[in-house]
């Protein structure tokens, strides 16, 4: 017996030993060591040395998903060799514990007991940020080869999920660095496209749609699979003069955030930022050291926090080929934000991968002492959500404390400044209770969406975007009334009583973005990114908020499964069939008629109540072949008509349509291009080159140009800003297929060419800054955002007057005018400091331009943040002006922006048809 299992002992540790002598390091299967100077991995290599350390028993490859360019997404599971064994049942923990559905505490701190913190850390997602993509193989094969106390601590307490975030990206990134010989030529610089498929940087704004497939894999084990109570997203650069910006972030945070997520992002960056200071690596910057904050959603970390995980960005700097940390004195005073600074000095890629491994350990050390404190947290967090979602509730919000201060301040100037009732340092409690407890200003208990509103297969690509994110859904099964209210069997209902409610909250609710200024009266402090997002608002959903509890015939959906609008095809439709303008995926099916060969009109009156602009198809066999499929594909309704409509009908005609991109790719023309082959629409990508040679309307009919693509008339008042790289590689420093890609649209070449274009009946679609055409072309507009100086010259209004970054705004629109048929009269728009024009007195009277679009209101604001918003009332933000035969079309709010402003791409989608 004994001889047995000394023998079986032997054999394990023979295996044992073979196996790991079957894991490269990284300098045996790459051919040098991570984070040395002039070299990079591509994705294939990176791809098989994964494949390598899944030999470990410590490893587990997962394959999330396929990405843009048809690679395999993996994430390494890492953990000791028991925990992997209980995978699922750990998986099944922490979503449990993240969902906190059902829990009494008793359960939750036994599974919090019983669980493994789970920790993601990814890399790459931007991939020209090398550090972060070099980082994770090293970190990998730390986990996987180190057998120090602390490592094996780890792997028994945690479960850490380390995700690729960008293949494509980086078999391009790595490939275009080393494809110079002598390591000192390296360099990333020049690189000729976006290192995602179409939207390149903008990946990481991305994660509450989930618009591209790598968003998809990568939310799916974030919302749905696993859930983690801590995530780690990596990027580059740091501010000059420091090496690392990292956590806690500066104010503001968003409101609905549960403050216990804020304190735990506290704390582990308190762990990381010692972790640094022990081992003598300084330079880590905090605070209001970096621009950093926790306000905006959207982004790979920031959409973890509104699921109540503790999410973490790092700014690091470093290269494969060496830099240099800058001298910039204000940073070399120690402070709250930077408490070990760092000096100037040469700086090496290596340093950068010691700091981010450092830092990674940091993370997944306080996870493993605290594994089910975070546990229980993340709990808590969901049942704190649940609770404020089932009773009534006031968000702390700016515009409430602004409305209790005013009151009080009115109050006070009426009274001749006496204050009866003052709490000591504060104000009298009947101002707190008019506002918190005024309860038409609850916060809502839930939304439905009616299953009746034309457009629903709009409404459910909504509803897919919750589902992604991991939000529970509910169905009707039959008719019900909530608050006096009837609504149809099929309609979704979206409950705050879930964990997730400040996502909930987010997509459906105005952000309330607060007023703020560098000192009173001075500059405002620029967003991270936008200050305000609202996904219902920006894809026009109808729905209706709920603030007293309500329940139905309700089944709940299966989280992470998506779901479709069930469609109807018309039994009865003996003279054709109609599409409505208000649907999106109409545009898809009318795309689909005209490459078929079968004919589609628009009737501008619309019929039988229907819109103007609506889709007429003659009955046919092949009509109504390709209409049911549409049907169920799309979940279109497609109604049927007995007799061909009276009145004017326009036939619909496809077009040959160009749209405008330039060397290195232009995010804004990725998610254009995206948006074109989702909805079926034929195009070619035009740049510079091609636009400078002339003869264009040879070949198209309707030219895009995104916001960045056209210059400025500095003399216009119409902004500065053009758009376009710094340097522009030369011919002869790229490979030959990319060289038609350079070259920049410019006043003296290309502008005389779209005048001809225009001016002999091609179309001109111009989007945010681009709308400057105008201006080249002397139409009679003007900037309206504009103010006299003393000295009686114009000059754009200065941001302490008027400051409005990414928003959603209301404007007035005619729905009636082709340009914007399927259109509500009053319509949201994403509105990015973007351009406002004042027309000329006899502009209309003259028909020289069609105003389209335009600000009724003083105070359009719907989300975000709107300093000076006033100024804007009686502005035009969209028009067309024939020009020669043809006709300019500008739309300056962002119509499709990041693909998200899907109430908008109508805009859009009504020029692409020639109509005749």
């Amino acid at each position: 017996m004994i001889r047995k299992f000394l023998l079986g002992s032997a054999f394990l540790l023979a295996v044992t030993l073979a196996q790991a002598q079957t894991i490269p390091s990284p300098k045996e299967h790459f051919g040098f060591t991570i984070g040395d100077d002039y070299h990079l991995s591509n994705y294939t290599q990176t791809e098989a040395y994964f494949k390598k350390l899944a030999a470990s028993d410590r490893v587990k490859l997962v394959d999330i998903g396929m990405t843009e360019e048809g690679r395999h997404q993996y994430m390494l599971i890492v953990s000791s060799p028991e925990n992997l064994k209980k995978l699922d049942r750990y998986k099944e923990i922490s979503t449990k514990m993240a969902r906190a559905e059902g829990l009494s505490e008793e359960q939750a701190h036994a599974l919090a007991n019983e669980g493994k913190a789970v920790v993601w850390i990814d890399g790459g997602l931007h991939s020209t940020e090398t550090v972060g993509t070099m980082q994770l193989i090293e970190t990998a094969w730390n986990l996987v080869n180190r057998k120090d106390p602390e490592t094996m601590r780890i792997l028994d307490k945690t479960v850490i999920l380390l995700t690729h975030a960008n293949p494509d990206g980086h078999e391009l990134v790595g490939n275009w660095y080393m494809r110079e010989k002598m390591p000192e030529k390296r360099s990333q610089s020049g690189l000729p496209r976006l290192y995602q498929k179409y939207v390149g940087h903008d990946n990481n704004r991305d994660f509450f749609i989930q618009n591209m497939k790598e968003s998809q894999n990568i939310g799916r084990q974030l919302f749905v699979e696993w859930i983690p109570q801590i995530m780690y997203n990596h990027h580059q650069t740091a501010p000059a003069g420091a090496v690392v910006a990292g956590p806690p972030y500066r104010d503001p945070f968003n409101y609905v955030f549960d403050p216990l997520m804020i304190t735990g992002i506290d704390a582990v960056g308190a762990s990381m930022i010692n972790r640094l200071n022990v081992e003598d690596k300084p330079g880590f910057t905090r605070l209001g050291g970096s621009v950093f904050s926790t306000w905006y959603n959207g982004g790979l970390r920031t959409t973890t926090h509104f699921h109540n995980m503790i999410g973490l960005l790092t700014e690091m700097i470093g290269n494969p080929t060496p830099a240099e940390v800058p001298l910039v004195p204000n940073r070399l005073i120690p402070n709250g934000n930077t408490p070990l600074p760092v000096t100037p000095q040469k700086w090496h890629f290596k340093q950068s991968i010691d700091y981010s491994v450092s830092l990674n350990y940091a993370v997944l050390d306080y996870a493993s002492r605290h594994a089910d404190e975070l546990l229980y947290n993340i709990y808590k967090m969901g049942k704190n959500s649940i609770d404020r979602g089932s009773k009534d509730y006031w968000s702390l919000l700016p515009k409430r404390v602004d409305a209790l201060t005013q009151a009080y301040q009115a109050d006070q100037k009426k009274e001749g400044g006496r204050s009866e009732g003052r709490s000591e340092g504060g104000v009298p409690m009947k101002y707190y209770d008019n506002v918190f407890k005024n309860p038409t200003l609850r916060d809502p208990r839930g939304f439905i969406i009616p299953a009746d509103q034309e457009g629903f297969s709009n409404a459910t690509t909504f509803v897919n975007a919750l589902i992604r994110t991991g939000i529970q859904i509910h169905q009707a099964t039959a008719d019900f009334t909530v608050a006096g209210k009837k609504y149809p069997a099929g309609s979704y209902i979206v409950k705050t009583a879930q964990s997730f409610r400040p996502h909930v909250l987010d997509m459906f609710e105005p952000q309330d973005h607060p007023n703020d200024f560098q000192y009173p009266g001075g500059p405002p402090i620029r967003p991270y990114d936008a200050a305000g997002w609202t996904l219902a608002f920006q894809m026009g959903i109808k729905f209706d908020r709920i603030l007293d509890g309500f329940d139905g015939p309700f089944k709940a959906l299966p989280y992470g499964e998506l779901v479709k609008a069930p469609g109807k095809l018309a039994a009865s439709a003996a003279a054709g069939y109609t599409l409505s303008a208000k649907e999106n995926y109409s545009f898809i099916a009318v795309n689909d008629l005209l490459q078929a060969g079968v004919d589609v009109y628009r009737l501008p009156q619309g019929i039988s109540g229907k819109e103007a602009g609506t889709f007429f198809v003659p009955a046919s066999a092949k009509a109504k072949q390709l209409l049911d499929k549409s049907v169920k594909d799309l979940g279109l309704d497609v109604a049927g008509v007995s007799k061909k409509p009276t009145g004017s009908l326009v036939k619909v005609s496809p077009m040959r349509i160009a749209l405008w991109d330039t060397y290195g790719g232009s995010m804004p023309s990725g998610w254009v291009r995206w948006m074109m082959e989702q909805y079926h629409f034929p195009m070619k990508l035009l740049f510079a080159q091609e636009i400078d040679g002339g003869d264009l309307n040879k070949k198209y009919d309707v030219i895009i140009f995104v916001t960045r693509a056209i210059p400025a008339v500095r003399t216009s008042g119409a902004g500065e800003y053009g758009g376009y790289m710094m340097r522009e590689p030369k011919a002869d420093e790229i490979p030959a297929e990319y060289r038609s890609t350079l070259g920049r649209i410019t006043p003296e070449k290309s502008i005389p060419q779209l005048k001809k274009f225009l001016e002999n009946g091609g179309k001109v679609v111009t989007i945010g800054t681009s709308t400057n055409l105008a201006y080249h072309l002397d139409l009679p507009v003007k900037n309206a955002l504009v103010e006299m100086t003393a000295s009686g010259t114009e000059r754009s209004l200065p941001n302490e007057k008027y400051f409005i970054p990414g928003s959603i705004l209301q404007v007035n629109l005619d729905s009636t005018q082709q340009a914007t048929w399927g259109m509500s009269n009053l319509s949201d728009v994403y509105f990015d400091s973007s351009p406002v024009f004042n027309l000329a007195p006899d502009a209309i009277a003259k028909g020289t331009v069609k105003p389209l679009a335009w600000f009724a209101s003083n105070k359009p604001l719907r989300s975000g943040w709107a300093w000076g918003q006033s100024y804007l009332q009686g502005g035009v933000t969209a028009f067309e002006a024939p020009v020669g035969k043809g006709t300019l079309y500008a739309f300056g709010p962002e119509i499709t922006f990041r693909a998200q402003a899907q109430g908008t791409f109508k805009l859009l989608f009504n020029q692409l048809y020639g109509l005749k």
